[in-house]
């Protein structure tokens, strides 16, 4: 038998959290999906709300994970705290609120999802991931492993695919916003991609107005950004896992667009 995983990137602004709520569960249902993880860190931009996790929730998803702007909203710390659904990065000192992993139920039995954060250019001076996974990997007992590490430097999420080829059922990437062209099986039988990609307008960079971003790299006065309006998208991998071994079998790009 057969277990699916549908992982889906960085939801953006008003326009992705429009998509998630008009879209996701469609998706899950068309691709019978039975587990949804999103990123949901820039549901405002920079950070996201209660409210925006709820609606994340509401609309399908069964996990959050979060990033470098875990804590932009600061009234997410409480949240962080008191929901077991949404996890920021394990690797953040111990005191900072919030779950780094958990476990989860399913119909075909008990799911843990790892959060990490890279530290080539990131905020916060984390703990060392490839320690941390290592340490949380002793505490793991599920047969489905699902790791997301949130990094600038792909060459960062490929170790730590191929450190846990094997070991866990699928790592996957976010934060560039960019679908990898990657998605595969490892040889140890462990799902992976470099990055998911993103939720929301479809003409933007990285979300934002295109001339907000292209004033930044000119050198211009900095202004606030700002998401882009028209046409979205939806990008992920769906992870097609063996349910007695917990292996990945198939790893396929999940692109939806308006």
């Amino acid at each position: 038998m057969q277990w699916k995983v549908l992982a889906v990137g960085d939801v953006v602004g008003a326009p992705g959290m429009g998509h998630i709520r008009r879209r996701l569960r469609q998706l899950k249902k068309s691709t019978g999906a039975d587990f949804v993880v999103v990123n949901g860190e820039n549901a405002s931009v920079v950070g996201i709300t209660p409210d925006q996790a709820e609606e994340i929730l509401d609309a399908g998803a069964d996990v959050i994970t979060l990033g470098n702007h875990s804590f932009s909203k600061r009234e997410i710390t409480t949240y962080l705290d008191d929901s077991s659904r949404i996890l920021r990065p394990a690797n953040y000192a111990p005191q900072i609120p919030g779950r780094g992993w958990g476990v989860y139920e399913s119909h075909w039995g008990d799911v843990a999802v790892i959060d990490l954060i890279g530290r080539c250019s990131m905020d916060y001076g984390p703990d060392n991931p490839f320690v941390v996974v290592e340490q949380i990997l002793k505490q793991v007992e599920a047969r489905f492993i699902l790791v997301e590490i949130h990094a600038e430097a792909t060459s960062e999420k490929l170790a730590m695919g191929y450190m846990l080829d094997g070991r866990v059922s699928a790592v996957w990437g976010t934060h560039t916003h960019v679908p990898t062209a990657d998605n595969r099986v490892l040889p140890q039988g462990t799902g992976y991609v470099t990055d998911l990609g993103m939720t929301g307008p479809e003409e933007s960079i990285l979300g934002i107005r295109p001339e907000l971003s292209i004033a930044r790299f000119r050198g211009d006065l900095p202004q606030r950004y700002r998401w882009a309006d028209g046409p979205t998208k939806m990008e992920g991998v769906l992870f097609t896992l063996d349910s007695q071994t917990g292996k990945c079998l198939r790893a396929e790009r999940i692109d939806q667009w308006d």
